[in-house]
């Protein structure tokens, strides 16, 4: 038996950008690169795992507008051709670079990474990831669990239940049709947790959320065991559990932690921004913007601007090496807190899935080194589920968990200031309205409204992403996240006035259904 458990989370997100109104849209390169560098490399370490007989564990988010992007077919088109370009570019570099050995060498490797995405996205999973991450929850390894319908920021929507509770439950809903079935756990945007949430959270079946380290420390009564164990809501009997600081630390932060290290490579340094425009241009965007291509030959080296050439192979011995010092220092902390509970600890590090492969290259590496590692050279700790977990150790402590969040400073920093905090008061005053729809029009027959009410939902939940919130804190991107909002409230404004005035433009309708087509099985009535 093992002296404890890790809890390994990867919250698997993206905002929901599909333009079908352009041939081509820049944003749209966000979810083509995490597919690339972060979803296929996850899909085939676990096919790895799996091949090679080993046991074990991860929990992923797959948020609802990700697997909607997954399952779209016109975003999934676009994907081949976005991956047939780079197959073309690195074609270029295998030859550009002839002369050039360490380069020339990591142009092939960028080429057969490139081809074999393709392979794996076209013939493996049929256009559709959705049905890889299936296969491997299914099996049983991978657990996966659903978010807030739109990545919406929970707690500034408490002024209207029926709104969290709309996110909440349409997030479930699609998990389901996406998976099979209802999902056991939920990821909260931002991990957002507010005293109540946890209660719509039963009313959606939902057995257990994670929060921030403070989310557990600052629980009433306080925990015994801190984030070691799981608590009890008092009022819903869901459980929750705390980020264990350590463990995240030592793999997120780019400064203390592993991704930080000299031989990794360096994610700045793209041929994008680095080749005669001229050369790049036919794999460029129609705006002709110069962007990320992938293509990165430099490892980080240090902090100055000078960059030496990536060698992988290194960076490999250094992902096995810092693997083995992850689960080490994992070890050490489970046999220290094994000595002072009674019951087996778990240490639950989660992260943002994007870090695995996009920001950090090596990091589904690393993940592969350390499933390994821990399944074949050590029995201290094993990687276990929340669900396992509980069905286990059924008996944990209740307490309530504290409002908190996991950006920055701990609560709603990020989400309510002055750069954005104009969204809520329309935010707000749609879901009041949308909540008003509901009941009005439960029982209503016509199609059309029907149509024009479930349009309603969409839009009002898009413009809740959190995502607009946090790019507008951050700023980076910052008009698109201002215009996504602005269509998005004024799209639902006109909907209520033509739904109310019994005056629906069906053509108009018509064209917003295809632009903004996600969740095709909302039921207005969620809100009511």
């Amino acid at each position: 038996m093992p002296l404890g458990y890790l809890c390994l989370v990867l919250h698997a997100h993206l905002p929901y950008v599909r333009h079908p109104e352009y041939d081509d849209f820049l944003e749209e390169d966000w979810f083509y690169e995490a597919i690339t560098e972060t979803y296929i490399p996850l899909l085939e370490m676990m096919a790895g795992l799996e091949r090679d007989g080993a046991d074990w564990r991860l929990t992923m988010s797959v948020t609802p507008t990700l697997a909607a992007m997954f399952a779209d077919p016109l975003l999934q088109s676009r994907y081949v051709r976005h991956i047939d370009n780079l197959i073309a570019l690195s074609d270029k570099e295998i030859e550009r670079t002839k002369w050039t050995q360490e380069f020339n060498h990591l142009a092939h490797m960028y080429h057969t990474r490139f081809v074999r995405s393709r392979e794996v996205f076209v013939n493996q999973y049929g256009n559709n990831l959705n049905r890889g991450f299936r296969h491997f929850f299914e099996s049983g390894k991978l657990e996966l669990i659903t978010c807030c319908a739109t990545h919406g920021f929970l707690p500034l929507m408490t002024v209207n239940r029926n709104a969290v509770r709309a996110q909440i439950e349409t997030g479930c809903r699609e998990f389901e049709r996406h998976f099979g079935k209802r999902p056991q756990g939920i990821w909260l945007a931002e991990c957002g947790y507010a005293p109540g949430v946890d209660e719509v959270l039963k009313e959606s079946g939902l057995r257990y959320f994670f929060v921030d380290t403070h989310g557990v420390l600052f629980a009433e009564p306080r925990p015994r065991y801190g984030v070691y164990a799981p608590i009890m809501c008092p009022k819903s009997g869901v459980a929750c559990m705390g980020r264990d600081h350590e463990s995240s630390k030592q793999v997120w932060s780019a400064v203390e932690g592993y991704p930080g290290d000299y031989n990794y490579r360096e994610f700045y340094r793209d041929i994008g921004f680095d080749l005669d425009y001229e050369y790049l241009k036919p794999h460029l965007h129609q705006t002709g913007i110069r962007s990320n291509t992938g293509i990165k030959y430099y490892k980080i080296t240090g902090r100055s601007p000078h960059k030496e050439p990536y060698n992988p192979h290194v960076a490999m011995e250094k992902a096995a090496e810092h693997a083995a010092n992850f689960m080490f220092n994992r070890e050490k902390q489970v046999e220290w807190l094994a000595g002072h509970m009674d019951r087996p600890p778990v240490i639950l590090a989660p992260y943002d899935a994007e870090l695995y492969g996009h920001w950090w290259f090596e990091g589904p590496d690393w993940l592969n080194f350390l499933f390994r590692k821990m399944h074949w050279d050590q029995q201290t700790v094993k990687m276990i589920t929340v669900p396992e977990y509980l069905d286990r150790h059924p008996k944990i402590q209740i307490s309530q968990p504290s409002f908190s969040s996991w950006g920055y400073k701990g609560y709603c920093d990020v989400w309510l200031e002055g750069s954005n905090d104009w969204i809520y008061r329309h935010l707000h005053e749609n879901s009041d309205r949308m909540v008003e729809l509901a009941k009005r029009y439960f029982e209503d027959g016509d199609p059309v409204r029907r149509r024009a009410l479930n349009q309603a939902a969409r839009e009002l939940m898009l413009a809740q992403s959190s995502d607009w919130a946090f790019i507008m804190k951050t700023g980076t991107m910052v008009e698109y996240a201002c215009e996504r909002t602005k269509v998005h409230v004024l799209n639902f404004n006109h909907l209520y006035d033509q739904i109310k005035n019994d005056q629906i433009d069906e053509n108009w309708l018509s064209q917003i259904e295809r632009r903004h087509n996600l969740f095709p099985d909302l039921d207005y009535r969620v809100y009511a």
